[in-house]
């Protein structure tokens, strides 16, 4: 008889074991609290106005150096059809006087469904494809976030998202009307369409892309009020297979500005990417944004602007820019003289290594001239710009990267944007990030 209970006895075991497990796989909560602490150093020689003068008349060193910090701290729940995140966000320069930039980055929730539907309703960073267009732009301290509606579907190869915007001052919603200035968006409504395919068994991505920009007008009140909008339409194209790739991209930008003028431009691009080995790779590229013509250059003085009635001078809108077009951020980051786009070509090639784990350098070089036919009196180039960069992870959670550039202006540079008298810019950077997941809780 005691013989027969044990039978009994391990099936008894074995039966709380598979309770138990099954008890395990229904810890379906999960909370989690992620912090990242960034501080980056900047020396600049040139770059600013070479005009700047003191009261007294003498000319004022265009030499800075100064240091930022960011700190987000992202706290995230999920379960079954459902996430939250939320992440405050400091940003500041060191010593600042006042308390710099304080504001949520992100506060959002998301619904899902088994068969890929999703709709995510709060602040949330937009990047579609290579972030040219539409990009969280990281490198900048405070980032880009959208108050949005985004639904969408993923699925068997296909990615299908619409997004809505619609911004409103505060004061407006006790006063009545609809007028946007001055707030958090630069739009005062949008709507983006984006469709991905991937391709199946074979390394070929495509993308399409449409935003609709209601950009505000006019003065608040008056007859002239009303919102202006443009569009922009394009497409992205990435074929990788396992050691390189090729990807390319156009856009066209077209409707009305908020000066009510009509826009009719486009860019291009095109990029070939090459890694022989797991230690070094090759990139090289070429960009071509288009750019308003028929401008004043009178010699020795800031160009002046002609009245266009039609404004070809693309704008990336919400792109990552820092990505692109050189690091020094001269171009769609930092704006021209009077506020004109003469365009801008960008021919860059580079090279990477990983001499070491955890360990990555790269070198670029990038030629950049002018779109625009201006007049005969500008040259097209604007400059060379010669870039290094390299970043050491060493801890799994906390990374040092380091930058220098040099860029050899034009006398166009000079004329139509800023250099310093010789026409050699110098900017060096160092950034350290601590970024630690202090919480990971399941239950």
């Amino acid at each position: 008889m005691r013989n027969a209970t044990y039978p009994l006895i391990a099936a008894l075991a074995l039966l709380l074991g598979l309770q138990a497990k099954a008890q395990e796989k229904e810890k379906n909560n999960h909370f989690s609290i992620d912090i990242q602490m960034l501080s980056r150093g900047e020396i600049r020689d040139g770059g600013m106005s070479d005009r700047a003068k003191a009261q007294d008349g003498t000319p004022i060193s265009d030499h800075c150096a100064f240091l930022l910090g960011r700190t987000r701290v992202a706290l995230e729940y999920t379960r079954p059809h459902i996430q939250i995140r939320a992440v405050p966000q400091h940003a500041a320069i060191w010593g600042q006087g006042d308390a710099g930039s304080l504001a949520i980055y992100e506060a959002w929730a998301k619904f899902t469904t088994n068969n890929g539907l999703f709709a995510q309703l709060g602040r949330q960073a937009l990047s579609y494809d290579d972030e040219r267009i539409v990009g969280p732009d990281d490198w900048s301290m405070t980032g880009n976030t959208h108050d949005v509606l985004r639904l969408g579907y993923e699925g068997h190869g296909h990615k299908v998202h619409a997004v809505v915007a619609y911004n409103q001052n505060p004061e407006n919603t006790v006063l009545g009307g609809s007028y946007y200035t001055g707030g958090s968006q630069p739009y005062k409504t949008m709507q983006i369409g984006w469709y991905h395919y991937d391709v199946p068994v074979f390394p070929l991505g495509a993308s399409l892309l449409v935003m609709n920009i209601g950009m505000q007008s006019g003065e608040r009140g008056e007859e002239d009020e009303c919102v202006k909008w443009q569009q922009v339409l394009g497409t992205y194209v990435k074929y990788h297979p396992e050691r390189w790739s090729v990807e390319a991209a156009y856009y066209k930008q077209m409707g009305e500005n908020e000066m009510r003028q009509k826009i009719d431009a486009w860019m291009a691009s095109v990029k070939a990417s090459v890694d022989p080995s797991e230690v070094f790779g090759f990139d090289v590229g070429y960009d071509y944004l288009s750019g308003d013509d028929k401008f004043a250059v009178p010699k020795g003085k800031d160009i002046g602007l002609i009245r266009h009635t039609v404004i070809k001078g693309f704008s990336p809108v919400y792109g990552s820019h820092h990505k692109f077009y050189g690091a020094m951020d001269f171009f769609y980051v930092s704006a021209y003289r009077n506020g004109f786009s003469p365009g801008l070509q960008n021919a860059y090639i580079s090279g990477r290594v990983k001499p070491i784990k955890n360990l990555s350098m790269g070198l670029s070089y990038h030629y950049l001239a002018i779109t625009a036919d201006i007049t005969d009196q500008v040259a097209p180039t604007l400059g060379h710009e010669f870039e290094f960069q390299a970043g050491w992870n060493f801890l799994k959670d906390a990374s040092l990267s380091v930058g220098v550039s040099y860029m050899f202006g034009t006398d166009t540079m000079k004329q139509l944007k800023r250099a310093s008298e010789d026409g050699r810019l110098f900017w060096t950077w160092i950034t350290l990030s601590v970024a630690p997941r202090v919480l990971n809780h399941q239950w």
